[in-house]
């Protein structure tokens, strides 16, 4: 369901779904792209599993650290992630006022390839509009190059 507070890009990626699912569940290949170059990611401890934890930590060519905390809601093994800063594992609430929901939805293309739908579904407009600013689009879709770099590469 997409309304006025969600943000998504859609992607054809080469790579297989079941590569990049890997992509997107497996810490050591998760910091290979999931931020756009110059930024990189320092930090990834990720539980894939309902009630599950996350911990990223991106960070900027000018010292910039961004860290989240999250936790997983669904997990539908190879397809699906719906993930959250609104709790930090195991159903503990966050510190801070949530900003998002997100998710990934992975398909097979016809090509072998794969469908990718990955979103984020705001608390309110203004924090849509904040993501926006702060390159949603762009930078989701430099990184999903990077993901497909990555996948068709394993």
């Amino acid at each position: 369901m997409t309304d006025a507070r969600t943000l998504k890009i859609t992607r054809h990626l080469k790579a297989s779904r079941m590569k990049v699912w890997r992509c997107w569940s497996e810490a050591t290949l998760l910091q290979q792209w999931y931020c756009p170059k110059p930024w990189y990611v320092s930090v990834a401890e990720i539980d894939v599993r309902p009630g599950g934890s996350s911990y990223i930590v991106m960070n900027g060519p000018a010292g910039e650290e961004n860290p989240m905390h999250g936790q997983y809601l669904e997990v539908v093994e190879g397809y699906k992630q719906t993930f959250t800063d609104a709790y930090i594992g195991d159903w503990i609430p966050g510190n801070n006022a949530p900003f998002m929901t997100g998710y990934v939805v992975l398909e097979d293309a016809p090509d072998g390839g794969t469908l990718m739908e990955w979103g984020a579904r705001h608390w309110s407009e203004e924090t849509k509009v904040q993501h926006e600013a702060m390159g949603f689009e762009a930078g989701w879709n430099a990184a999903a190059d990077q993901l497909d770099a990555l996948a068709q590469r394993l």
